[in-house]
């Protein structure tokens, strides 16, 4: 018999991580973080984790767990929004409708106790981490901190009533020995404007972030899904992004000694994290800095131009620049991308960037 329970303690939070391995068992794409780590980030050592209210359930059979979903009220989303949306999270499932529209139903009827009127997702928390299901790309290895899925998880949302709310674009280029002749002349009037570009100072990591979260906030508060980090979020950040961040791959840049943009490429460690299968082992982490030296594909993870620098040539010159310290790397994914960021999906097209793969966000009234 179908139930649907809610887990809670350590124990129950690494059940609810191991479900992902089993829908995911024969599928060589699927990238996990250590079974370890991914406990630690569901629990209230992470900031967000304690200025929301989280909830989690795996549907059973008794004998075998075959989905699980997190119902989740995010305070800084309501608050930012004037909204009553909840939303829905780290959802897997077999294929299977009757278990995915019981997991469904029971956030939506765990947000409505919160007096949410819409349940939005997949976020796993918010748009500041992964967010939406895979509807386009399948082909394609995932990357750092994107979403990866079956075909048929799209088919599982609608068959239960939810419709798009939101689709985020990744494109795909080689990386350039040079920009296109456009975009370098567009990067030469930034410089000729007095826009300087320089790399994170690793050892100041949080007061970097703090420079990043103000042009963030600048450039990205009146887009969709937008939602702002707290203090501590920022702090927790920093140190989850130090060990991986390679200095001339994060850039800041300055007028005038003023930070006005942000670019910040990471090295795909999804390659990695494939070969380590979720364990944190000797022999897993042996693998781990064998394969790290193997990445060949890098995600562009942070970009953001305060507004009063827009179309000055700052972007083009931070990608310029970017590429530069990207030497040794093969390819960059651009993600995510809304739909109808036009701006940026047209310099993303101006240095040759490709739609590879879609990621969609869904709601339904609760």
């Amino acid at each position: 018999m179908l139930k649907v329970i809610e887990v809670n303690d350590r124990v129950g939070l690494k059940r609810f991580v191991k479900v992902a391995f089993k829908i995911y068992k024969n599928d060589p794409l699927f990238s996990p973080e250590p079974i370890r780590d991914q406990v630690e980030h569901l629990s209230e050592k992470n900031p967000f984790v304690r200025h929301a209210r989280v909830h989690y359930f795996i549907a059973t059979d008794g004998r075998v767990d075959l989905g699980r979903i997190a119902a989740i009220v995010n305070p800084m989303h309501n608050e930012f929004h004037k909204d009553r949306t909840g939303f829905f999270g780290f959802f897997e499932c077999i294929k299977d409708q009757e278990v995915a529209s019981a997991l469904l139903d029971r956030a939506s009827e765990t947000l409505k106790a919160y007096n949410m009127d819409t349940i939005r997702g997949p976020m796993n928390f918010s748009t500041n981490e992964y967010c939406g299901v895979l509807v386009q790309g399948f082909d394609i290895a995932p990357t750092i901190m994107t979403p990866y899925n079956p075909p048929y998880y799209k088919d599982l949302l609608e068959g239960a009533g939810f419709k798009k709310a939101k689709d985020l674009h990744a494109y795909m280029r080689t990386i350039p020995e040079e920009l296109p002749e456009k975009a370098l002349r567009v990067a030469e009037v930034a410089e000729r404007r007095g826009i300087t570009v320089r790399k994170v100072k690793l050892k100041n990591l949080y007061e970097e972030l703090v420079a990043f979260n103000d042009i963030y906030y600048n450039a990205w508060k009146e887009n969709w899904g937008f939602v702002p980090f707290t203090e501590e979020e920022l702090r927790y950040v920093a140190k989850k992004l130090k060990p991986v961040i390679v200095p001339e791959l994060m850039l800041i840049a300055e007028h005038e000694g003023e930070p006005v943009g942000f670019l910040g490429l990471l090295p795909d460690l999804s390659l990695v994290l494939r070969k380590m299968g979720g364990r944190l082992t000797p022999w897993s982490i042996l693998k781990a800095l064998y394969w790290y030296r193997k990445i060949d594909r890098l995600r562009l993870l942070l970009l953001g131009i305060k507004k009063d620098y827009r179309f000055r040539g700052v972007d083009a010159l931070l990608f310029r620049e970017g590429f530069k310290g990207a030497k040794k790397y093969k390819e960059v994914e651009f993600s995510w991308i809304l739909e109808d960021n036009l701006p940026v999906i047209r310099l993303v097209e101006m240095i040759g960037g490709t739609l590879s793969r879609v990621f969609r966000v869904y709601e339904r009234p609760i």
